[in-house]
């Protein structure tokens, strides 16, 4: 198929030659800069993606998606609220808490945990605590039974198994005949399960609602309400619209709310990422600007016997807007097939690191998880390659424009 002549003179600048190796050089060196650049930043907000995706996934594992919890104490009558937000198109399903803080007492060790009662028949409803068992049953936790679930990380941590007898002391205190003494009562470890976020597995435990309220003293009352809703980004919505049913007298949270300042940092993040890793492909524009600029003074010649035939200035331009289109071209799909290939096997890739050098790259206590999740988005991926290849032909405009200002006469005066 005939192809225009200006198309052809870009390709047979881009070949190497006894006078233009160099140049050609420079031209792969521009294409592997913007391919890398591609790539790295491809990898880069995948791995984001996935942390993202993964952490959300795995909170709303353990945190429902929004609460409704009494302003001055426990809820009334949990009963007829639960009822009322189930009466809403927009919530799917409501379960009664009861929720405190304590220390959690294994022989000589000890560790501060969250507190939270939980009715056995609806808590599925609105979490996956059931899922997240690694051993025992949520059928443990039935009432007068005194059984604990226990994070897998809080088990290791106070050295003990399903089975165990661990004391759970609270900060309220109690009056007895030897003086004030903290609550506490003796628990069993029913079953331990592991949610994937260090947070929850290290520092949460449940118990049923009724032990809850017998020990907390909120005369069998919920402290609040846990919610489902049909939309988990509305969910702060929701929740408020509905304290507004109730009149008020109520604190409302969700989600987002209890963890922003995770989903915040990662979003700056990337966004900080996305502009730093983008002057990394504004650096392989740079070259593909010294490249033209190079090619348009080695075929000076060239330019001015095409011009003297006749050759417009938009043909000598589009000759080397074709050629650092076909550079940025060709870079941005190396660096997209590079990008989606280590993407899509580095969790394999840390993996081996980690077993060569004997570190644990990717610490629960500090990253919350302790895995690395990817998650490609098709959208960012087609912004990533179509920003690479904007800039490549936006490299090209300075070098195009001086060939158009070249006086054909006097070039040839020195050929």
């Amino acid at each position: 198929m005939k192809q225009p002549y200006e198309i052809s003179i870009a390709a047979r600048y881009l070949r190497s030659g006894s006078r233009n190796g160099f140049i050609s050089f420079i031209s792969m060196v521009s294409m592997i800069g913007v391919g890398l650049a591609v790539a790295v930043l491809i990898v880069v907000l995948s791995v984001m993606n996935g942390f993202e995706s993964e952490l959300q996934r795995r909170i709303l594992g353990v945190v429902s998606h929004a609460s409704v919890i009494g302003y001055e104490g426990a809820l009334e009558d949990w009963v007829s609220l639960r009822e009322q937000a189930l009466n809403r198109p927009d919530v799917l399903a409501a379960a009664p808490f009861v929720e405190g803080q304590g220390m959690l007492v294994a022989g000589d060790l000890i560790a501060g945990v969250g507190v939270r009662g939980i009715e056995i028949g609806l808590e599925p409803q609105v979490s996956s605590i059931e899922d997240l068992l690694l051993r025992g049953g949520l059928d443990a936790l039935n009432d007068g039974n005194y059984q604990i679930l226990i994070g897998s990380s809080l088990a290791e941590a106070l050295n003990v198994e399903i089975g165990a007898s661990v004391v759970l002391l609270i900060a309220q205190a109690s009056v007895t005949p030897a003086g004030v003494m903290p609550r506490m009562r003796t628990f069993t470890v029913g079953g331990i399960f592991e949610a994937g976020i260090y947070e929850y597995d290290r520092r949460l435990v449940f118990v049923s609602m009724e032990d809850a309220a017998k020990l907390f003293r909120t005369d069998g009352r919920a402290t609040g309400l846990r919610l489902a809703v049909e939309d988990i980004y509305l969910a702060g919505q929701t929740a408020r619209e509905f304290a507004v049913e109730l009149g008020g007298n109520v604190y409302i949270t969700d989600w987002s709310q209890q963890h922003r300042n995770f989903f915040r940092s990662i979003q700056l993040t990337k966004n900080i990422m996305f502009v730093l890793l983008s002057l990394v492909i504004l650096v392989a524009a740079f070259n593909i600007v010294s490249t033209l600029v190079m090619v348009v003074k080695d075929k000076r010649g060239d330019v001015a016997i095409l011009r003297s035939m006749g050759a417009r200035s938009l043909s000598i331009m589009t000759v080397f807007v074709s050629q650092g289109a076909f550079i940025g071209l060709v870079g941005t799909g190396l660096g997209l097939a590079l990008g989606l290939f280590v993407a899509s096997q580095i969790e394999t890739l840390v993996s081996v690191l980690q077993n060569w050098f004997g570190i644990d790259l990717l610490s629960a206590e500090v990253y919350l998880i302790s895995d690395l999740p990817i998650q490609i988005r098709i959208r960012e991926v087609a912004q990533i390659c179509l920003t690479a290849f904007v800039l490549a032909i936006l490299a090209t405009v300075y070098p195009a424009i001086s060939a158009v200002r070249q006086r054909p006469a006097e070039v040839l005066r020195y050929e």
